[in-house]
């Protein structure tokens, strides 16, 4: 007995050695373009100079950070991250809450799929290629202006217009990803007892009666988890698909966080005002993402671990 005891025991650690070695390379991928990179963060608080390193650059403590309220773009940059973001998670949630509910009362399968599936794919699309569709699309002499021109109404500059450029921004995101937000609320309506809605119709009760007294309740906790989960990203205003659309003309209400710290650091080669913009920006995402987790816990009993 205590042979074959060993004998497991042996062939468990031979198990698991075998999955380690199966997980180190992506540890070390971790550590090096992930924990190493993180001594940068010292740049912030240095007058950072290429030619003699990070360490090695004056020390200059908070400098960067009262430096950054001073400049009037910082926070026109930060009021353009939190209107844009925060527009995208509010239209993310809605659009796709209503387009699954209006999906769910397709009776044909065929047409349901269809549908689904065609409002599914622009979310595997980079925005470096719906850039250039939307580009075409609303270009001088694109479509929409073609429909404005039969409207009797002039050419518009869309993206040359700073009021226009944030409503192209959000509602183009919109599109991208609310067929993919509506599968979760499609997968969940689908976990709905099916004889609620039987007996509901019994009751006599339509089909906006049995939607608000039995779908929205039964995906209500669905509902506040992506509310709440929602809230990390906050200061995420999409930094691929505003750098895919923007040019200077659209800088005062299309410039966000993200692009501004790659202007500044790569462009202006202000290193350490750029580090200090994206370490602050951080920080903040990470306390939004540590009271996000804690609502969606204390909520909607929800855990990572």
């Amino acid at each position: 007995m205590g042979r074959e005891q060993k004998m497991g025991r042996t062939r468990r650690k031979g198990r698991y050695g075998a999955y380690f070695c199966m997980l180190a390379p992506g540890f070390l991928w971790l550590i090096f373009f992930n924990v190493v990179p993180m001594f940068g963060i010292y740049m912030a608080f240095t007058n950072f100079n290429p030619g003699i390193g990070i360490f090695r650059s004056p020390f200059t403590g908070l400098e960067n950070f009262r430096y950054m309220f001073v400049l009037g773009d910082v926070k026109q940059v930060f009021f353009n991250t939190f209107y844009i973001a925060v527009s995208k998670v509010i239209m993310n949630l809605i659009f796709p809450l209503v387009f699954a509910l209006l999906l769910n009362e397709v009776t044909h399968s065929g047409f349901k799929k269809l549908v689904q599936t065609v409002c599914y794919m622009p979310h595997f699309l980079s925005w470096v290629i719906l850039a250039g569709i939307l580009a075409g699309i609303f270009s001088f002499d694109g479509p929409i202006n073609g429909i404005r021109g039969m409207m009797g109404l002039e050419p518009f500059l869309f993206f040359g217009s700073s009021k226009a450029f944030p409503h192209i921004i959000i509602w183009s995101d919109v599109w991208k990803e609310f067929g993919y937000n509506a599968v979760i609320y499609l997968a969940a309506i689908t976990g709905i007892d099916q004889g609620l809605y039987e007996a509901a119709a019994i009751d006599g009760a339509g089909r906006w009666q049995q939607t608000w007294h039995i779908t929205l309740p039964g995906i209500r906790t669905t509902i506040v988890l992506l509310a709440i989960l929602a809230l990390g990203n906050v200061l995420n205003a999409g930094s691929d698909q505003v750098f895919n659309l923007y040019n200077p003309s659209v800088y005062s209400t299309g410039d966000i966080l993200d692009t501004w710290v790659y202007r500044a650091g790569l462009k202006n080669f202000q290193y350490s005002l750029a580090t200090a913009v994206g370490l602050l920006k951080s920080v903040i995402s990470f306390v939004l993402i540590a009271v996000s987790y804690w609502m969606a816990k204390r909520f909607a009993n929800y855990t990572i671990f």
